[in-house]
């Protein structure tokens, strides 16, 4: 009798895991399924007069209310810019671009890495200085699908002509990536249809131009054009430019779930049906959701990418530790929050104290303030009853709470990287690319 308890109690847990799993994937597929997700605005935006359209949403600019500055935020704003002219690389369009090497206390040689805002929009004089003078061999852009095709300058010849274009998809954590390299002018995203779920915001939707299952076996890669990471040899001296997508919505969303309450994904559940109907009812599944975003703020996402992003994370580093691909240039939409742990990870890894990191990535808080689209990005999220200045800011305490958090969970900043794969030989390495 004791051993079919046992097995009866066993039996129990299993159906009550298995029926949440399918909650959850039920509320993945309508919190996903709208627009390009809730996420979208931090993504590019095209602008026509006084409408932006941001992720199939149409957005007026004249009805769109500023973020509120308070005297103490102007004063941090006005330290960051002071600050940021002495650092960053006198571009004219390209923001947020510094080498890693101007972070006082940084030990790392000057021309080896650099980190800043999407490239696609450089001016003539950008140009000259990055490619001609600075030489970058290697671009890694950081930016998901949804972005990649909102950026109408992604193929701009007088950028990239010179660039072999390389696209990374995941397979998984610690399982090798797959590459695939795309022909000239070939887009890194490609157009599936339109969807049922999409209709309110009727357009193409996009994903990665290659799509490998994270639970096929070693043969998948191959078999869809590609090569497993581990086994690319680059041509000496070629330029490339990869596409390492770290977080997309999906992953955003499903970190997202994982933290709210079961009560609140019940409730979401048996309001799931109506969705597929009714704009109301979609509108309400996503609420406890948004709440929970709102509530962890930047530090939340930086915990989802850490853990939810960690193969790309791994693949930017393996890039970073051959010396052979230098100067490397990594970036996301405006270089401030994956690009932003990127550069922590690597600053922390090679000595520099906490306070330094912090005050490098503060330095992006101007950024989407100076950007063409800002407004339109204050609009797109305030749509989504997302709070823009909790987005579009870099306080400090979010960069002190991220590093604490990496310590808590993983112990250091080298614990992180031995769970993700990057484990003590290959910090070396690194280290000794950008050290040496």
């Amino acid at each position: 009798q004791d051993e079919n308890y046992r097995k009866d109690k066993s039996s129990n847990k299993n159906r009550i895991r298995e029926t949440m799993r399918c909650h959850r994937l039920v509320i993945l597929f309508f919190l996903t399924g709208q627009s390009e997700g809730f996420l979208a605005p931090l993504s590019h935006t095209r602008k026509v007069q006084s409408v932006a359209r941001i992720a199939g949403e149409d957005i007026d600019l004249d009805s769109v209310e500023d973020i509120e500055i308070t005297k103490e935020d102007k004063e941090f704003l006005a330290q960051c810019k002071l600050l940021s002219e002495s650092r960053n690389l006198p571009l004219d369009n390209v923001k947020n671009a510094r080498d890693l090497a101007s972070t006082d206390a940084s030990p790392i040689k000057e021309n080896r890495l650099y980190r800043m805002g999407r490239l696609s929009d450089a001016s003539e004089k950008d140009i000259d200085l990055l490619l001609d003078e600075l030489n970058i061999r290697t671009i890694i852009d950081l930016r998901s699908p949804t972005e990649l095709k909102d950026d109408a300058t992604l193929q701009r010849y007088e950028v990239f002509g010179d660039f072999t274009d390389i696209i990374w998809s995941e397979r998984g954590l610690g399982r090798d990536g797959c590459l695939k390299e795309l022909t000239p002018g070939q887009s890194p995203v490609k157009k599936l249809g339109s969807s049922f779920w999409r209709r309110e915001t009727a357009g193409p939707v996009f994903e990665d131009v290659i799509d490998v299952d994270v639970n096929d076996d070693c043969n998948a890669c191959e078999e869809n054009g590609g090569v497993l990471a581990s086994n690319a040899v680059s041509p000496k001296g070629r330029k490339e430019r990869y596409f390492v997508s770290l977080m997309n919505e999906f992953k955003y969303v499903r970190g997202t779930l994982s933290k709210v309450r079961k009560r609140d994904i019940a409730r979401t559940v048996l309001k799931s049906p109506g969705a597929l109907v009714s704009k109301r009812v979609r509108s309400s599944v996503k609420v406890p959701f948004l709440n929970k975003i709102n509530d962890g703020g930047l530090p939340m996402l930086n915990e989802l990418l850490l853990r939810f992003g960690a193969p790309g994370i791994k693949y930017v580093l393996d890039i970073c530790a051959d010396k052979s691909r230098h100067p490397v240039v990594f970036h996301c939409t405006a270089g401030k929050d994956r690009t932003g742990m990127i550069t922590a990870i690597i600053l922390s890894l090679v000595g520099v104290p906490d306070e330094e990191i912090v005050q490098d990535y503060t330095l992006s808080a101007n950024v989407y303030a100076e950007m063409n689209d800002h407004k339109a990005m204050v609009g797109a999220l305030s749509q989504r009853n997302l709070d823009p200045k909790t987005f579009l800011g870099a306080p400090p305490q979010v960069m002190r709470d991220t590093l604490e958090s990496i310590r808590e969970e993983y112990g250091s900043v080298e614990g992180y990287l031995d769970w993700i794969g990057f484990g003590p030989e290959k910090q070396e390495q690194l280290k000794k690319a950008i050290l040496e």
